[in-house]
């Protein structure tokens, strides 16, 4: 891996994250991050990894220009967990599997890590999903999230029974192994594989699919993102759990309500100025070819 001359940036600050399982990634940050450094850029590690000499430690409080992220669409998500949902510029660079956040191709970055330092690079604005669970009036806990959360039975052998609310309306009672809601940034993850449909990112919409339902006419639902989805749990003393962008984050109980609505928080998404949306989906999931 080479990288291009260096040039003068308005990236002063960034955070480097990588898929801490591949080594080659983990390398691949180190050799990075030295070279940033003597590009007189102030370097930061996820608070669970190491970074070269020279690169500090990530914390909350630090402001940050740019967050890359070399690995895969889990390593992605784990660097947005870390920044909270600040509103921070994400490069993603494919170290892992199928890579659909993390979309540029390891031999193009030294190209793209140019364009992206001397502002040639487009910004997406991806929503995000806020999530609350309430007890009554109290807010017990929240979090954002890029692509989804899921509501499942677990390690429960029966199916969960869910009340779905839309701006305060009942719309149906779900019998299923559970519910996904995703984002359209997170509609080809989780949603796809359980039968929903693809949202194209720019859609201002979320989608509720459930996992393998009771009934059949049990269907995914697309509804508008400024209108808030309430989801609580049926029957007494049943018991469920909540994943948050793939991560385990609690255990759901009957009197909990769990309401999500679209983030203030926005998505800030580098892709280069000739990216095609259609061209990845082709690529990654085979899009349009037939069988």
């Amino acid at each position: 891996m080479d990288f291009l001359a260096k040039t003068k940036t308005k990236f002063k600050k960034v955070a480097l994250v990588y898929r801490i399982e591949s080594k080659a990634a983990k390398d691949y940050a180190f050799k990075l991050g030295k070279d940033l450094v003597s590009r007189g850029l102030k370097v930061y590690s996820h608070p669970k990894q190491k970074l070269p000499s020279g690169c500090e430690v990530y914390s909350s409080k630090k402001q940050l220009d740019l967050v890359i992220v070399l690995g895969g669409d889990g390593t992605y998500l784990e660097a947005v967990r870390m920044t909270q949902g600040k509103p921070v510029p994400f490069l993603g660079v494919n170290l892992g599997s199928l890579g659909f956040l993390t979309a540029n191709r390891v031999e193009d970055f030294p190209a793209i890590l140019e364009m992206t330092l001397q502002g040639e690079m487009k910004i997406q604005e991806r929503a995000l999903l806020e999530v609350k669970i309430k007890k009554g009036a109290k807010l017990v806990n929240e979090w954002v999230a890029l692509n989804d959360l899921v509501i499942e039975r677990g390690p429960n052998s029966h199916l969960i029974h869910l009340g779905l609310e839309i701006g305060g309306l009942p719309v149906s009672d779900v019998k299923a192994d559970g519910l996904i809601l995703a984002s359209p940034t997170g509609s080809t993850a989780y949603n796809l594989a359980a039968g929903g449909p693809i949202l194209h990112p720019f859609v201002n919409a979320v989608v509720a699919t459930p996992i393998c339902p009771h009934s059949l006419t049990s269907r995914p639902f697309i509804f508008p993102d400024d209108q808030t989805v309430t989801l609580s749990l049926l029957g007494e003393e049943k018991k469920a759990s909540l994943t948050v962008d793939g991560l385990r984050t609690a255990d759901i109980s009957s009197g909990d309500c769990i309401c999500v609505r679209k983030s203030h928080l926005i998505h800030m998404m580098l892709r280069k100025p000739d990216h095609n949306y259609f061209a990845l989906l082709k690529d990654k999931l085979k899009f349009g070819e037939r069988a």
